[in-house]
């Protein structure tokens, strides 16, 4: 397993050798610096623990200092932790770049997926509206609440009106079609959670070859 934090950088086309067109997402993979490296004789599992982006040093707390001064490693603004199979080839301090994947790798997407405030049953749940004339007076509500006397309340989990997006979205095994190694750009095939600009966690697929 592996993984790297980038950065969406937006949607483009590429054309592939037959000449049909794949949606893509540019993904800028910046500043990716290992702080930590955890192993199964220490730690009891090995992992990679990578920080993202550059912040000012009082923007930080003492222990967190401290943990990134032990590494040797500036202060950085997140930090995320990666599984992985062996620790055997990196170091605390390393930095990883675009090339720990390559064109044909499939990948586990992450991020925080555009928030859309508060909406109605229609958009947030795809229910269907009732009709727009005729004399009636139900158009956009959300349904029926459930029978009267029994059992007198709503069942959890019932479609209502509410907050829409702002959550945590997987997008699994989605096909690296191009590394860019020059500009540190990741482009994979299909649309990925978030807005531009959205920070973004790649994954190795857990569902190589499914």
């Amino acid at each position: 397993m592996k993984g790297l934090i980038g950065r969406k950088i937006g949607m483009t086309q590429m054309f592939d050798e037959i000449g049909l067109v794949i949606p893509v997402t540019v993904i800028e993979i910046e500043s990716n610096v290992v702080t930590q490296v955890k192993t199964i004789e220490k730690d009891g599992y090995n992992a990679l623990q990578v920080g993202h982006g550059d912040v000012r040093e009082k923007n930080i707390n003492k222990p967190q200092k401290g943990h990134l001064d032990k590494a040797g490693v500036g202060p950085k603004r997140t930090l995320q932790e990666f599984r992985v199979e062996s620790t055997e080839g990196f170091t605390a301090g390393q930095e990883l770049k675009a090339d720990l994947f390559k064109a044909g790798d499939k990948v586990d997407v992450s991020g925080v997926s555009k928030g859309k405030g508060f909406q109605g049953t229609i958009k947030r749940h795809n229910q269907s509206r009732g009709p727009m004339s005729h004399g009636s007076r139900y158009h956009r509500g959300p349904g029926s609440m459930g029978a009267a006397s029994y059992p007198a309340r709503v069942f959890k989990g019932k479609n209502l009106p509410g907050h829409m997006g702002s959550e945590n979205v997987t997008i699994q095994n989605l096909e690296v079609v191009k590394v860019d190694v020059e500009r540190n750009l990741l482009i994979v095939k299909g649309a990925v959670p978030g807005p531009k600009k959205g920070l973004i966690t790649i994954n190795e697929s857990i569902k190589q070859g499914k």
